[in-house]
């Protein structure tokens, strides 16, 4: 049985957080992320989740996330992402659609609507950018 020194200690060390989204920055993909849950901000060590937005007519750089995988789910607008090897599978990102991302598959999320495309996205990677590779040389399959 733990003292209450012992359950206090374990209190302060490892509890729950309320936090706010961060101020949104531009990623390296060239989207605009609101972080919420990460390393930096509460101290996580196997998930991030952050607000992502896509403005209209946008198009992220394309990209992976080596060794993590990415759940995404559409809050508002529709989205399409271009994915695979040679960026040749195709989907649309509707609101209440869930899009799964396995690790270290390349990707080109983009915005062809006139509104704000906005999802929620899950991450096994902490931290809010590190793993992400960039792969220019697949920009310019889809324009």
């Amino acid at each position: 049985m733990k003292t209450p020194a012992q359950n206090q200690e374990q209190s302060t060390t490892r509890s729950c957080r309320l936090v706010r989204a961060q101020d949104p920055f531009t990623g390296k993909q060239g989207l605009q992320y609101a972080v919420g849950i990460s390393a930096e901000t509460v101290g996580a060590t196997g998930i991030n989740l952050q607000l992502v937005t896509i403005a209209p007519g946008a198009k992220a750089k394309t990209h992976m996330h080596v060794g993590h995988e990415t759940a995404i789910y559409a809050l508002k607008g529709t989205s399409h992402v271009w994915y695979g090897p040679q960026l040749e599978e195709h989907a649309t990102v509707s609101p209440g659609d869930f899009f799964y991302v396995p690790a270290g598959v390349p990707h080109q999320p983009y915005n062809s609507s006139q509104e704000p495309a906005v999802v929620l996205v899950a991450r096994t990677d902490p931290n809010d950018q590190e793993s992400v590779t960039m792969l220019p040389e697949l920009d310019a399959l889809h324009r």
